[in-house]
């Protein structure tokens, strides 16, 4: 088997596992061109590929949203689930305890994790699936015209003008405070950054929360525009409602540790980026709390790894699930004799 060198072309070249960088692909995309999203799913082509893991290992899992058609666009040749607005992680958890020998890889929004399903992220984090949550967010509702999105800035603006008068929720400093063991957050243009942080999170022993800021390419519908979506839905009989979204060139970064990085975006709003420093110590929770909260304060989107739990415990092994799995396991063994129950029950009395 040949073993790919840097100058080789991955596209072309197996990895250990057998497979080019090309077979880790899925369908074409039918996102907006540009979009943030696709950047992601690039990264997570990437990752597998380095990671040399088969596409049959791995078991994808999405929701509702423009982020939750992402993974259709990677491994074609994995197991898949598009579940039910918000209500992934139930199917995720699941499938898990029937099989754990899976890689499991969960693709969500700020919508699906933030709003309609924000109880079962809650839950997801306190049953320590492993399983890497990739929330691509972007801050609207990108599937319904735009909206902001439970995770939306205070006093950040529509492009219409108005203005965000809402609290933002943060994924991650919520993941750090329900005790979740490895959270982290980047930008869809860094992949120097965030190939990594999926690498480190696919190979995590329980639930890894990735949150990636992915700017969304959306159509000028600006409020008072006789072109806007609005005023022709008013003003005008049709047959059937026809879109067209301008692609734009997709928004790449790079930069080093601890500095700061202004990002426009497409629409002219810009985001604040600072990279963690590099002896950051990402096993303190206390001090990532800290940090997020200080981020905030200052204005600006902190990117890097967090937090994250060397040691911690999955539900298989809370529950001390069997080693095999349960899928695997024959009949006779799911449904022991009568003579083990009544051993069972004399051992009660």
């Amino acid at each position: 088997m040949t073993t790919p060198t840097k100058s080789a072309n991955p596209m072309l070249t197996p990895n250990k596992a057998g497979f080019t960088k090309k077979e880790y692909q899925g369908v074409a995309s039918t996102l907006c061109t540009g979009c943030g999203h696709d950047s992601i799913t690039m990264h997570l082509i990437t990752s597998f590929y380095e990671l040399d893991l088969s596409p049959n290992q791995v078991a994808k899992y999405s929701g509702i949203g423009c982020s939750s058609k992402t993974p259709a666009y990677f491994l074609a040749g994995s197991h898949g689930f598009n579940a039910v607005h918000g209500r992934m992680p139930s199917v995720v958890t699941g499938a898990h305890l029937m099989n754990t020998e899976m890689v499991n890889i969960a693709v969500s929004g700020d919508g699906d994790s933030a709003s309609i399903g924000i109880g079962q992220f809650v839950h997801i984090i306190r049953r320590n699936i492993p399983l890497l949550y990739i929330v691509e967010n972007n801050g609207v509702y990108g599937l319904t015209k735009g909206q902001f999105s439970a995770t939306a800035d205070k006093n950040s603006r529509l492009k219409h003008g108005e203005a965000n008068q809402q609290e933002p929720i943060d994924l991650c400093m919520m993941a750090l405070d329900l005790g979740c063991d490895y959270v982290g957050r980047s930008f869809s243009g860094d992949a120097k950054q965030v190939v990594p942080l999926m690498k480190s999170g696919l190979s995590h022993q329980g639930t890894a929360i990735l949150d990636v800021i992915s700017p969304c390419i959306t159509f000028n519908n600006h409020e008072g525009s006789t072109k806007s979506y609005a005023y022709v839905k008013a003003h005008d009989e049709y047959l059937h409602e026809i879109g067209f979204v301008h692609g734009a060139q997709e928004i790449q970064v790079d930069y080093d540790e601890s500095s700061i990085r202004v990002v426009k975006m497409h629409d002219g709003s810009q985001i604040t980026l600072k990279k963690l420093e590099r002896d950051y110590d990402p096993t303190d929770r206390k001090a990532a709390m800290n940090k997020l909260f200080e981020a905030r304060q200052e204005g600006v989107l902190l990117t890097g790894l967090f937090y994250v739990n060397p040691d911690t415990l999955s539900f298989k092994d809370v529950i001390q699930l069997s080693e095999t799995p349960l899928v695997s396991i024959k009949q006779e063994n799911l449904r022991p004799p009568k003579e083990a129950l009544e051993e069972i029950m004399a051992g009660l009395m």
